[in-house]
């Protein structure tokens, strides 16, 4: 998600000298602090075709909404299955708490686009349904108000001072948005270890009073996990972060990590790649996101091209935890789409949407489809068939879950081909660890 208070152009500047000083003054969380993850989309029912069909929508609208670099459109998203038209705001689900000596549970998007964390609170002017009580700062004896001086309060763009308090506005590239009061309070984390739980005090957090756009009724808000200075990781000042998502369709709990990620090599089923992050990003793009050279794609035995990050911030390419499957612009994605129909060895499915790469199956056995390769700077990230096949005996047709940002020219590789796979945002070194494990035995 990309933070704006602009809601007509999306202005994702974020002070990143901000973040950059963060990086050179590392007093770190000494312990690893732990949290499970969970997709919004479990136990709700869906089937599987609904499933690979709301992934579709929601990712085609998540590159349509993010902020674009030179006026560019996406094509809109296909008719959407079920509720996927509003579902565009979530994916994985942070559960932690908050507050002290009770501390009040909630559940918040965890996403890699922004930095502001903030939960609804009590009391609440407009606020979407939730599935927790809504925080209340009455039940905490530790929360404290955000003066207008304090560095956390400067370091958020849309902020503003009442009754010498702390207020924000953040807004997202879908039109939703929170405004509040900052606050500091205690944030509870398992501890890594089993069972255990770590308090850290004095977390500034958004305390939502009115809130209102496309959100489900699963999350109390967002936990802003980007590059800036209020990102839960910096605030935490933490060297790294990570997460492993299990295979969707088994809908099992996810980890995820806020301190060293651990033996690395302990738990890998291959090997382990590393990426740097694009650290240098043009003037106007979006500082929040993490940035990767994407060096081009692999199909079996055809290697495409894809676009340079350039100067207008055109071209970039995003690890996100909030897209579902991987988008690509619109030319490299017609171009792999070619290449896939040439080499499988399936008629195309000519009830598909054209901006689907799917085939006819009897369901018989499993389908061969050609190797799919990332190439990224410094690691060629061969991604397993189980990260970007999809087979549904129902409909007889097994697809490719990759798809078009339409005219949008960037790139977001998306969690689904994130699956199995430890994902290390190592901040203190400016890279990305691709880890091939099972998540679920972490």
């Amino acid at each position: 998600m990309c933070s704006t208070m602009n809601m007509k152009a999306c202005s994702c500047m974020l002070p990143y000298l901000f973040f950059l000083a963060i990086l050179f003054a590392w007093p770190v969380t000494s312990a690893t602090l732990r949290a499970h993850l969970s997709h919004v989309d479990d136990s709700r029912g869906f089937t599987k075709r609904e499933l690979l069909r709301r992934m579709v929508v929601r990712s085609r609208a998540r590159a349509a909404n993010l902020c674009p670099y030179s006026g560019a459109t996406a094509r809109p998203a296909t008719a959407p299955v079920g509720r996927a038209n509003t579902d565009v705001n979530s994916e994985y689900l942070i559960h932690l708490s908050i507050g002290a000596p009770r501390s009040q549970p909630v559940v918040l998007t965890l996403d890699t686009g922004s930095d502001v964390v903030w939960t609804q609170c009590e009391p609440c002017a407009e606020c979407f349904t939730q599935p927790l009580p809504r925080f209340d700062t009455a039940a905490s004896n530790t929360v404290r108000s955000v003066a207008c001086s304090d560095p956390l309060c400067n370091a958020h763009s849309e902020h503003g001072c009442f009754l010498h308090g702390c207020t924000y506005v953040s807004g997202y590239g879908d039109g939703s948005l929170s405004f509040g009061h900052f606050l500091r309070d205690s944030f509870t984390f398992d501890d890594g270890k089993g069972g255990g739980k770590v308090t850290v005090p004095d977390i500034g957090f958004g305390c939502g009073m009115y809130n209102a756009g496309r959100f489900l009724q699963t999350e109390t808000g967002i936990a802003g996990f980007g590059r800036g200075p209020l990102s839960l990781p910096s605030q935490l000042k933490v060297r790294q972060f990570s997460y492993c998502f299990t295979t969707r369709f088994e809908a099992k709990s996810s980890p995820v990590f806020l301190g060293g990620a651990g033996d690395l090599k302990a738990h890998a089923t291959g090997p382990i790649l590393s990426t740097p992050f694009v650290r240098s990003l043009p003037p106007g793009t979006d500082n929040s996101h993490y940035v990767l050279s994407f060096k081009g794609v692999t199909v079996g035995k055809t290697r495409l091209p894809v676009p340079e990050i350039k100067a207008d911030g055109s071209g970039a390419t995003f690890i996100d935890s909030g897209t579902d499957i991987t988008t690509f612009p619109d030319a490299v994605f017609r171009q792999l789409k070619s290449a896939f129909i040439a080499q499988a060895a399936l008629p195309v499915n000519k009830t598909a949407d054209e901006d689907d790469i799917c085939f006819s199956w009897d369901g018989k056995k499993t389908a061969a489809m050609p190797k799919l390769v990332f190439h990224l700077e410094g690691a060629d990230w061969d991604l397993p068939r189980e990260n970007y096949v999809t087979e549904d005996r129902e409909s007889g047709q097994v697809c490719v879950a990759v798809s078009t940002s339409g005219q949008m020219d960037r790139t977001l590789i998306g969690n689904f081909q994130q699956q199995n796979t430890h994902i290390v945002y190592d901040l203190a070194a400016g890279k990305l660890l691709l880890v091939p494990v099972q998540c679920d035995k972490l």
